[in-house]
């Protein structure tokens, strides 16, 4: 497997703040991949990080722990060479921030509570190249099993105006449909439930339809100004404007389906697609496509100085995806779980310059 052109290789002294950051903390994100792939490896991305490469770094973390900052950085100096990702299409790389919502939220509806949580559908069908009707759309990785066959499951308008109801799929109700979306966004939630009990679901499966943002909406129809879209933003004008929310949400096609997932420690956050919690602050989603998870990455965002206060320059690991996260230098910062969490990812869209950290095996027999 060719590695891409799109790494050019680079040194450790080339990474600006590498000596200041805490690589204990990415070593921890790191550990927790290195012991799932005992159970499933994952897939090698298209730009050529086969997962294989892994095996040396992985199996040292998983037998011996670093139990200092010091150690840490040893071993991903010792495992992995850095290399510059370049972008597609502009001068820098680009993050988001993405997290965990905790909202109220009840196991049946009631006056108050009277937007549901969709758990997967029976008839929500994976397709691929291999079943997929003649003349749907490639996009779709999603059907519905209908009389005549295949066909394009329902949309987010279908759904909220009854396509599935009678069906016994809700599984929480939420009281704002502004609430509802967000954790449709973020892919998972943590639910405070009326009984006092925590519970946590996590996406299942979609409708299948490309993702529209409201963000992008509201510039292009000149409500709020495309440098100015943030969370915040979006949701103030939802509160300032209630009668419009389902005009604006239903232009987003795209609706998301939820399981229940265990709140094993609440430190971490959910189970997300590399199948480990995500590490608040250390794990980031890529390309699925283009990169491997479990592929640590250096990110340095001078400008980007919400988490904790200083520019950010931290190391990452590859452990999510996410439909808008494509492009080889293009990243969703997981911020953790919570309102504070959400005030930190909701205002993230910054530059970045993107530097993967790949096994040396990758480079044998070639120049460093």
């Amino acid at each position: 497997m060719l590695l891409s052109p799109a790494f050019t290789p680079v040194g450790f002294a080339d990474l600006p703040g590498w000596l200041e950051d805490d690589q204990l903390a990415a070593f921890g994100a790191f550990r927790r991949s290195a012991f799932h792939v005992l159970t499933k490896p994952y897939r090698s991305g298209a730009l050529g990080v086969a997962f294989d490469a892994f095996g040396p770094a992985y199996a040292e973390a998983r037998e011996r722990p670093a139990g200092s900052n010091a150690e840490a950085r040893d071993f991903f100096e010792r495992h992995f060479q850095p290399a510059l990702v370049a972008p597609k299409g502009r001068e820098h790389g680009f993050v988001t921030g993405f997290y965990e919502p905790d909202v109220e939220a009840s196991p049946v509806r009631t006056e108050t509570f009277q937007v549901p949580l969709l758990a997967r559908p029976a008839d929500l069908v994976d397709i691929d190249d291999q079943n997929r009707p003649a003349g749907m759309d490639p996009y779709l990785a999603f059907a519905r099993q209908a009389p005549q066959g295949l066909v394009e499951y329902f949309d987010r308008p279908a759904i909220e105006c009854g396509a599935l109801a009678g069906k016994g799929l809700e599984i929480a109700w939420l009281a704002d449909p502004v609430d509802a979306f967000f954790v449709h966004v973020q892919g998972a939630a943590r639910l405070n439930m009326a009984d006092g009990s925590l519970r946590r679901v996590t996406y299942a499966a979609k409708s299948g339809q490309r993702f529209t943002g409201p963000g992008g909406i509201l510039a292009q129809i000149g409500e709020i100004p495309l440098e100015k879209v943030t969370m915040q933003s979006i949701r103030a004008w939802f509160k300032a404007n209630p009668q419009r929310v389902d005009e604006i949400l239903w232009r987003n096609r795209s609706y998301i389906f939820f399981r229940d997932a265990e709140v094993d420690d609440p430190a971490l956050g959910p189970i997300a697609a590399a199948k480990v919690p995500l590490t608040p602050g250390r794990s980031v989603a890529v390309d699925r496509l283009l990169h491997t998870f479990g592929t640590p990455f250096f990110i340095s965002a001078p400008a980007l100085t919400t988490f904790g206060g200083e520019p950010f320059a931290r190391l990452m690991i590859a452990q999510d995806t996410g439909s808008a996260i494509t492009g080889p230098a293009r990243g969703d910062l997981f911020a953790g779980s919570g309102f504070d969490a959400g005030e930190v990812a909701g205002v993230v869209r910054n530059d970045a310059d993107f530097f993967a950290l790949l096994p040396k095996p990758l480079f044998a027999g070639n120049a460093q």
